[in-house]
């Protein structure tokens, strides 16, 4: 799939953001808007997954570790075939399958529950740790915020990713550099995060995670390491897309009402537009 292509997808992905979410009138747009360009790159181009057969033993597994984001996944697999758009418009609804964060027993292609922050690369990491111990060729993708790797548990699992050699694994921080309390700096820095994962004998790749160029040399150049797991920091724009979400903490967890909700779309319209053009 070419770039362009892939934009439009991450654009139609922010408008599943935010219809649902506005529909919910709750969720996370800011965090979700960031990430959309990777959602769009692992679903679309990266990963081996059928929407036909969404357990097939050979497909690759994603974990999206910081769960609250889930409605840009829930966008993704719908435009992916997994379920039908108009499932959007229902998120967190009680008793639909588009919870506010994922279930791996409701929701089709969702390969693990998460949301308790800290928790789903631990899962990514005992998945790829079970492909090379049964000998299977499938990879392992986790999405962490960059707030969320202030958990403990966090590091425990990168520990064993490393020392075990895990090269079927790609972690990948999506490091906008907001968390619902503020900017990284003013809660609790990582930083430094290039040397923490390189400590954790990580390869470490960092780059703009909005922008598909550099989105597919990380990925390409991932799959060529061997004997080490990857970290890719990918930095983002929390609220990408729209412009009054965009760097804007208190865009973290609040759902737009209906004006906020019809500039937004306007504004995503206006960007499919000019994708058509190009």
């Amino acid at each position: 799939m070419n770039k362009l292509e892939l934009m439009k997808i991450a654009n139609e992905i922010r408008k599943g953001i935010i219809i649902g979410t506005y529909h919910a009138k709750s969720g996370h747009p800011g965090g979700s808007l960031s990430a959309a360009e990777i959602f769009a790159y692992l679903y679309f181009e990266e990963m081996n997954i059928d929407p036909e057969n969404p357990e097939k033993a050979d497909r690759d597994r994603f974990v999206l570790s910081k769960g609250h984001t889930a409605p840009g996944m829930y966008a993704a697999l719908a435009l992916k075939g997994y379920f039908p758009w108009k499932d959007m418009e229902k998120l967190r609804h009680t008793g639909f399958h588009l919870q506010g964060h994922p279930d791996m027993k409701r929701t089709p292609g969702v390969d693990m529950s998460s949301g308790s922050l800290g928790q789903g690369i631990s899962a990514a990491v005992g998945m790829a740790l079970s492909a090379k111990l049964s000998g299977d060729s499938y990879r392992v993708y986790t999405l962490l915020g960059d707030g969320e790797i202030q958990e403990g548990q966090v590091w425990e699992a990168a520990m064993l990713a490393g020392s075990r050699k895990l090269d079927n694994l790609v972690v990948i921080v999506d490091n906008n550099n907001l968390q619902i309390d503020g900017t990284l700096e003013e809660v609790n820095s990582p930083y430094p995060l290039e040397p923490k994962f390189e400590a954790f004998n990580f390869h470490v790749i960092t780059i703009d995670g909005n922008d598909f160029d550099q989105i597919d040399a990380a990925f390409k150049e991932a799959r060529e390491v061997q004997g080490m797991p990857t970290a890719i920091i990918a930095k983002t724009v929390k609220g990408k897309g729209i412009s009054f979400m965009e760097n804007a903490v208190g865009w973290h967890g609040v759902a737009p009402n209906a004006e906020q909700y019809a500039a937004a779309m306007e504004e995503l319209e206006k960007a499919g537009e000019a994708l058509c053009q190009m």
